[in-house]
């Protein structure tokens, strides 16, 4: 299960999910059909979760699961070691 964060909305979750699943790279788009929300939300997320570690821009407008998001994902980061992108 995956720890819950304060600053994290819960579309993060859904977003790290789809790439626990899912290992491949995406775009916003593509992302937000899959787990059934905006477009722009997803997208602003996306750059939050990169900003946070936890996900790679690795093309322009494509995404995928950084190592750090896999090891959240396991379980081996604890959550308050994250960088809040908001502040």
């Amino acid at each position: 299960m995956v720890e819950r964060v304060s600053w994290m909305a819960p579309v993060d979750y859904e977003i790290l999910l789809f790439f626990d699943t899912h290992p491949i790279k995406v775009s916003p788009k593509v992302l937000a059909v899959n787990i059934d929300y905006d477009r722009q939300y997803v997208s602003k997320r996306c750059v939050a979760l990169t900003d946070a570690g936890l996900l790679e821009s690795v093309e322009t407008g494509l995404y995928e699961v950084s190592e750090m998001g896999d090891a959240f994902l396991e379980g081996e980061v604890d959550g308050r070691d994250l960088e809040n992108p908001d502040e």
